[in-house]
């Protein structure tokens, strides 16, 4: 076999491999619901990719799941905050069981992630920390060290650390496997 044969097999095997993985890496990584977020995402200028993983830690893209603390569908916005969102969108006639359509959850839980955003200036680890453990347990926590921003290593509710790290750990996938880049929305 000459060299340039060689070459050609293994630039094949290795555009086989690399197909492989990235099949088993969006097998593992979804991305269900995709034009519905992507096109929420960009009405509330936030990165559809963090929508994609938030949605994938949160429930697994199950649009009827339900969380032990109420907390339902895909984003799994707790019925106090999804009034909260309706009350803030205008949204007549809010329903709790609304928040099982995955068009009213994406968009509740899209909102609250960019008032998120707002209100920490796109610092990802408090904007997580807060959408799981509460925006106001995250200023406590900044109180407490005298800080603007958090490490992981400083968020004191271990679920709460977990969940920011994995979160952060699905976005950077979902930016690459789905051809993403990072974006930073200016602060309105």
């Amino acid at each position: 076999m000459d060299e340039a044969t060689r070459l050609i097999k293994v630039t094949l095997l290795l555009a086989l491999l690399v197909t492989v993985a990235i099949v088993g890496a969006r097998t593992y990584f979804p991305f269900r619901h995709r034009a519905l977020i992507q096109d929420i995402a960009s009405e509330f200028e936030v990165d559809p990719a963090l929508v994609a993983a938030v949605i994938r830690r949160e429930s697994g893209f199950r649009a009827d799941a339900t969380s032990p603390q109420g907390a339902r569908g895909l984003m799994q916005v707790m019925p106090q905050t999804g009034k909260w969102v309706a009350t803030r969108l205008e949204w007549d006639g809010f329903d709790p069981q609304d928040l099982y359509d995955p068009a009213i959850n994406v968009r509740f839980g899209t909102f609250y992630l960019r008032d998120l955003q707002k209100v920490f200036e796109d610092d990802l680890v408090l904007v997580l920390a807060a959408y799981n453990g509460g925006r106001q347990n995250v200023r406590n926590w900044l109180a407490e060290k005298g800080a603007n921003s958090l490490t992981l290593d400083d968020i004191p509710f271990a679920e709460t650390r977990r969940y920011v790290e994995k979160v952060l750990n699905a976005y950077g996938w979902y930016q690459v496997l789905y051809g993403w880049e990072p974006r930073v929305f200016p602060p309105s």
